[in-house]
Order: C-alpha cells, then structure tokens, then sequence
C-alpha cells in the first residue's frame, strides 16, 4: 500500500542531520528553498537571541529549527494518514503546508523576541511576503502553490483552498509542530529537562474528529498535561529568566526610542539577521543609532541587573501605565528622578506580554474538551500559570547602585 507521500509522488531523499532528530530527509525538489539566501539567512539569528547569556549552548538558530519544523509536520501527517483517510488532501496541499512549515519563520526579526510588541510587521506576515515574492519560483518548481503556503503560515492571507483552516489548525495549534520542535531543542540546547516531549507518544495518539478537527485520544491527555507544564517550567527557567528579560528589555526601550523619535524606520529592521542589528543599531562607525549603549551593553553580555520585581498587578496604576510601551520610557524617567540624583544608564522597566497555555484541544471518544477531562489542568491552573509568569521588573546598573526599596515605594503608585 502506498504511504500518503508515494500516492502523491513525494520522495524523501536528501538527508540534513540534526543533533535532535537525527537524519531529516527532503525532497530533492525543496532544495532550491533552503539554499535561497532567506533561508541561510535564518542560520545567523540565534533562536533564543540573548539566552545564550544565561545557557551558553543556546546558540542554536532558526535554521536548525526550521529543518526540525518540516521534520515534525512530516511525521504528524504520517501518524494521522495511519489513523485515517487524508485522500481528501491533495499533492499540491501537501507540498504547500511541507513548505509552510519549513519556511514558517523566515520572515523572524533578530534577537529572538526582543522586538515583539513594537510597532512592525508581524513575522509572519514578512514570511508570507517572501514566499510570495522572492520564493514563489522555488515553491512553484517544488509543486507547491506559493499563495497557499503563505496563507498557511499568515492566517491573514486569504486563498480559497477547501484544506486551507485544517493545514492552518496543524501548524499553530495546541501540538503543533513548531511547539514539539522549540521545547524539545531548546531544553537540549540550554542543558535543561523540562522542555522535553514524548513525540512519538504524541503522534501515537493524536487523530482527527469526524468534522476533521485535530484531536487526541483519551490516552494521549497526559501528553498534552506535560507539554502544558514543560511550557510553563520553559518560560520560568529559560525563555523569561530574569537576565534574558533584562537583555530584551534593554534593546526593546533602545529601539523603541529610536523609533520613536524617528531616527529609525521600522522598515530598515526587516531581513536582518543577528549581526545585521547590531550593525545598524549599535556598531556603525560615527553616532550609532542606539546611543543609550543599551544594545552594545547587551551584546557585550553586560546586562542590568534585577533592582525590583512583582506578579503584575492590575490595580496598581504603576504597573497598569507599564503595559503600555509608550509611556514605558517615561515612567522610567519619573522613577529615576525620583531617586535624587543622577543615574550614568537608564532604567529600564519590563512587563511580559500576555503568554497563553492553549490548552482548547477535543478529546476524541468523549465529546469533551482537554480542560473537560483533565484532572490536573483545569482552566483555573491554566489562568494561575499565566498570572505566576507576567512579572514586571525594573533592570538597573550595577554602577548606579540603586536601591531596590526606593523603587519599591515609587512603583506602590
């Protein structure tokens, strides 16, 4: 019996081998994709930007990930082929969400996520844009429809293709791939258990409903309980560590005044990799363009410390004006000048953007949802993981030997 890729005349020849899932086979036809420049390109921009500060093995790239994407969203298609009839999928949609799934972050800014939350282009729009503009030969030629693929990885884009919500649902979902790859590589990289996950337990147990929704079984729950919990252990001990928010704060508040005052387009961000920033921020010859010396400081691995930190409060008008990266800089001021003499860097203040557990997965056999079934993770747990992690900080330097009760008393608003 043919495997869901040979009725589809996909042949899986072109080995790249991977520290985590040992050899990732491609079709000889999506070569010319990951030779192109954009997907190079993902090879010099760290995937945990600053955390290598912290875990000095984190200097594992977008590349690596991508590769291991494509690899995961392969074996998900496989394991539900097992269970089920995917005749309904055809070649063209096959190749499309292969293709979206390697070519998912191509459109990432430098530096991790120091850059989210500011006025840009989400990346996935940029992604999209690059597989629709200097792509779209390489996709075609690879029997992918370019204006599909781009509409899989930016939910924005609109294409009529009958798959395209199911193809969309897989790829950014509760146990999508990118998850299973991320968790997986970033513990192993950083030296860490936590981010661990049983993927072969998973795709054992994963499968579609009748109305074809993805789903696990009811002995797959305890899979989705533990990368629920390994996210949560992620974002406490590595992606939201104290010191890399300290590095993301920083180069945030530099770009954003940068931004802000119009010495820098939001433009001349795009298609950068990790040198190209620091390059244009912090290292051009002359006046950089950062001339607070928070972005040259952070590469240099000289990094605030904490001077205060507390759960955010939604009652404190303190921690409510934080929320907004407008008045953030500000608000740093007003607490600097509080203190009564002068400070030779900036105080930078961090509030994490919500993070959500999505946890709104069916569990197929019972008609009931994750939350319904699981013991351990009811909705309750899910909204306490949330609140336990958004944690507002204040990052100062060691030279200014700020003291933290007087930033505790400003910031009790």
């Amino acid at each position: 019996m043919d495997t869901i890729w040979e009725a589809r005349g996909l042949r899986f020849s072109q080995p790249v081998r991977d520290p985590l899932w040992q050899n990732i086979m491609l079709p000889a036809e999506f070569l010319p994709v990951v030779r192109s420049a954009d997907f190079i390109k993902l090879g010099r921009i760290f995937q945990l930007g600053p955390a290598h500060h912290v875990y000095p093995g984190a200097t594992h790239t977008r590349r690596a990930h991508s590769f291991g994407v494509f690899d995961l969203a392969r074996r998900l298609l496989e394991a539900l082929a097992a269970r089920h009839d995917l005749g309904w999928l055809d070649a063209t949609a096959l190749r499309s969400f292969l293709l979206a799934a390697l070519c998912h972050d191509l459109g990432h800014f430098p530096y991790t996520h120091s850059l989210k939350e500011l006025p840009l282009v989400e990346h996935e729009t940029l992604s999209a844009g690059l597989l629709l503009g200097p792509l779209a030969g390489a996709v075609e030629a690879a029997g992918a429809d370019p204006a599909l693929a781009a509409a899989i990885v930016d939910d924005h884009q609109p294409h009529g293709h009958p798959a395209l919500g199911f193809l969309r649902s897989l790829l950014s979902g509760v146990l999508d791939p990118d998850k299973l790859d991320y968790l997986n590589r970033d513990a192993w990289a950083c030296g860490v258990p936590y981010g661990t996950q049983d993927v072969a337990f998973i795709l054992q147990h994963v499968c579609l409903l009748d109305d074809r929704r993805l789903a696990i079984d009811e002995r797959g729950v305890m899979a989705v309980e533990a990368l629920l919990f390994s996210k949560y252990q992620m974002y406490r001990a590595v992606y939201w560590h104290r010191a890399v928010r300290s590095a993301t704060a920083m180069i945030k508040q530099a770009v954003l005044a940068t931004l802000a005052d119009g010495r820098l387009q939001a433009e001349a961000l795009y298609g950068l990799d990790d040198a190209g920033f620091y390059s244009l921020m912090a290292g051009q010859s002359g006046r950089p363009l950062d001339d607070s010396g928070l972005i040259a400081a952070v590469f240099a691995g000289h990094l605030h410390e904490t001077c205060y930190e507390q759960v955010f409060d939604p009652g404190n008008p303190r921690h409510a004006a934080a929320l907004d990266l407008r008045q953030r800089p500000a608000l740093a001021a007003a607490l600097a000048a509080s203190l009564g003499r002068p400070l030779r860097w900036p105080l930078v203040i961090d509030v994490p953007e919500p993070i959500s557990f999505e946890s709104a997965l069916p569990v197929a056999g019972c008609g009931a949802s994750f939350n319904e079934v699981s013991i351990a993770f009811g909705s309750g747990l899910v909204g306490a993981f949330e609140h336990a992690l958004r944690i507002v900080r204040v990052f100062c330097h060691s030279d200014d030997a700020v003291d933290p009760r007087a930033v505790r008393a400003f910031l009790a608003g």
